[in-house]
């Protein structure tokens, strides 16, 4: 059964990753919001790691908000659209292979979580993606696709139906995200 809170927060992602594709910086108040609301959903599913990911969203959410709007030398935003370099996708492979059995550890030794490496994985992989986001890289939508395709299948199993359109949606709107920002980025 789909619960308000749910539906709620289901409307509020999809308006916060729209913005968020316009680089409108109103994506980030709405990124406070909708994980609030799914932190309750996916407690209620015993997903803790998916849970505990929607509280960080939140904090993270204000410092994605402050890196966007703060203005540079030239009273311009500080932050532009960029590529992640080389040491930039070791790093990311590094933050996985550290954060991924972190998490699977904490949840397999603290709750009574039944999917433990699958809630950790996309759950690791979400932090990685809100990082890149917050600092405009381009390659933070590839991050959320692999990420949205993953936790279909979780959502799938846990039977959180509205959930997984949420997420079956997130996957396209992350392509077109991946193609806007690199159409901006070719832009001179």
């Amino acid at each position: 059964m789909i619960s308000w809170t749910e539906a709620l927060g289901f409307v509020l992602a999809l308006v916060m990753v729209g913005c968020s594709i316009r680089e409108l910086h109103w994506s980030w108040p709405l990124a406070i919001l909708s994980p609030l609301l799914y932190f309750f959903v996916f407690k209620d599913s015993l997903l803790y790691a998916e849970a505990g990911l929607q509280l960080v969203f939140a904090v993270l959410a204000l410092w994605g908000w402050w890196q966007w709007l703060r203005p540079g030398e030239d009273q311009q935003p500080a932050l532009s659209l960029q590529r992640l370099p080389r040491q930039g996708w070791m790093l990311v492979g590094l933050s996985l292979g550290v954060l991924w059995p972190a998490l699977a550890w904490l949840l397999l030794t603290y709750t009574d979580s039944d999917v433990a490496w699958w809630d950790a994985l996309p759950t690791a992989l979400s932090l990685i993606g809100q990082a890149l986001l917050g600092r405009k890289y381009i390659e933070n939508w590839l991050i959320w696709i692999a990420v949205n395709v993953l936790s279909v299948g979780l959502f799938a199993y846990k039977g959180l139906w509205l959930t997984c359109v949420l997420y079956a949606l997130f996957i396209g709107l992350s392509v077109l995200g991946w193609r806007e920002w690199q159409k901006r980025l070719a832009q001179p």
